[in-house]
């Protein structure tokens, strides 16, 4: 039964032994290489330095933990948790050797340190990951779940395990009272009063229970059966029927109650981060690529089709204020332009414009709204304020997308939700990815979105038309 503790605690000393072995690697290496560079303090203090930051990193590991043990568990969180982590001892490595008057060590010696640290712990945590869902693959590490409740919840739960055998779950069946309940007779285990009888005789790791409200006892009495022989118990929520997304638990009082929707963008510090990082990355764009490529591209726009270079549309922004949205203009110029969506194959877009499309060229002026903070680099792309009527109308949580600034582009478009919707589900996995990006925002995954943009802006995209 405590068998898949020894395995976390084993990957977690694999994984710390490893950042160990990386940082003393490459303190070492950087010595010897910046041997002649160094002052004679850092000579004489070398093995105290290196003692120290061996020291240093010991609280940041133990504030942020290790994580790869997690069944469930993506990269771009496992870079985000690394960066977090060597941000604060690279903090805390400076406040020890100031407090150590160590102050006349080489500061280049130390960026080129702690920015080699970043490269190689992000790699072996990923190697390492990878790694572990190979082997997890194979047929080891595995933990054997049962589901209580074969209803949606319960398929819900089993999609989840079965997307990916290197989150290493063997899923063993179902118990539900009613049989018919279960698609695949195989899978059928019993009753739920028969749930506790077969654990007690199988060796089950990790049991989730799908049942109703009207099932309290039941529940109570099967968590109470887990908890009390060591076997992780996982209650699934009714309410994940109508809310399927991660909620947070809070205590109001002495009440659990769910928090249905939690946004990181509602804390200042996350808002300072990205504004910051609009403004940089914005001027920075504006200030020396723009320049040539508005000249290259207004010309083109001129030569080949009579009409403004710029295309401005009223568009939907944060809370549902309106503004100006600027585009390179990509259509012959046309009195549809503000109701009707461009569609495959349509005779208002120019040649030129049919590439900036593909591209995505036309949206570079879009920069332009960025930096006078009407959009954001990253964000659910702005809809003309005839959709915005329209679909919010016919789809339940389309308003919600308007809780965080447009984006000159966004996680829905990287996922392949893009250009024309001709159908009502297409718009409705566009608000889905949307809404997911605005209550898992991080910076970190604005930064791989902005790659994905620019890798699809390379090989040029289907949909954009």
């Amino acid at each position: 039964m405590k068998q898949h503790f020894r395995y976390s605690y084993l990957i977690n000393f694999f994984v710390v032994l490893g950042d160990f072995i990386i940082l003393n690697l490459v303190f070492w290496v950087l010595y010897r290489l910046f041997l002649s560079y160094l002052s004679i303090d850092f000579h004489e203090n070398v093995w105290l330095v290196m003692i120290l930051m061996n020291v240093c990193y010991i609280p940041p590991l133990v504030i942020f933990g290790v994580k790869i043990a997690k069944r469930i568990v993506y990269a771009e969180k496992i870079v985000q948790n690394v960066s977090w982590m060597l941000i604060f001892y690279f903090i805390l490595s400076l406040a020890v050797i100031t407090v150590f008057k160590l102050d006349e060590i080489s500061r280049l010696f130390f960026a080129t340190y702690f920015s080699s640290m970043f490269v190689l712990v992000n790699i072996w945590r990923l190697v390492f990951r990878f790694a572990l869902k190979k082997y997890r693959n194979s047929g080891f590490n595995l933990r054997n779940a049962v589901i209580v409740g074969a209803g949606k919840n319960g398929y819900s739960i089993l999609k989840e395990m079965s997307s990916d055998e290197g989150y290493g779950f063997r899923f063993k069946g179902f118990f539900d009272d009613n049989p018919d309940n279960v698609l695949d007779k195989k899978q059928y285990l019993g009753t739920v009063d028969q749930a506790i009888g077969y654990i007690s005789e199988h060796v089950v790791d990790e049991v989730y229970c799908a049942l109703p409200d009207t099932a309290e006892s039941k529940t109570t009495e099967l968590m109470r059966f887990c908890e009390h022989n060591m076997i992780r118990f996982f209650l699934v929520p009714v309410i994940h029927r109508s809310v399927k997304k991660s909620m947070k638990l809070e205590l109001f009082g002495g009440v659990p109650v769910f928090v249905i929707r939690e946004e990181p963008l509602q804390y200042p510090l996350n808002r300072f981060v990205k504004r910051t990082f609009d403004i940089v990355f914005s001027s920075s764009f504006l200030l020396t690529l723009f320049p040539i490529i508005f000249i290259i591209v207004g010309t083109v726009i001129k030569l080949t089709s009579p009409g403004p270079i710029f295309f401005t549309q009223e568009r939907t922004g944060k809370k549902g204020k309106n503004f100006k949205c600027f585009k390179f203009r990509t259509m012959k110029v046309n009195k549809d332009s503000d109701t009707l969506q461009a569609v495959k194959g349509d005779p208002r877009v120019t040649k030129f414009g049919a590439f900036m499309r593909r591209t995505n060229i036309d949206e570079l002026p879009q920069f332009i709204n960025v930096l006078l903070g009407d959009m954001s680099v990253v964000g659910p792309r702005p809809h003309m304020l005839k959709h915005t009527v329209e679909y919010s109308a016919l789809i339940d949580k389309y308003m919600l997308r308007h809780l965080a600034k447009p984006g000159i582009t966004g996680w829905a478009q990287v996922n392949g939700y893009r250009g024309e919707t001709k159908e009502l589900y297409q718009m409705e996995k566009r608000v889905e990815y949307d809404v997911w990006y605005i209550e898992n925002w991080s910076f970190f995954l604005d930064l791989k979105i902005i790659y994905l943009t620019i890798a699809n802006m390379i090989k040029g995209e289907k949909n954009a038309y």
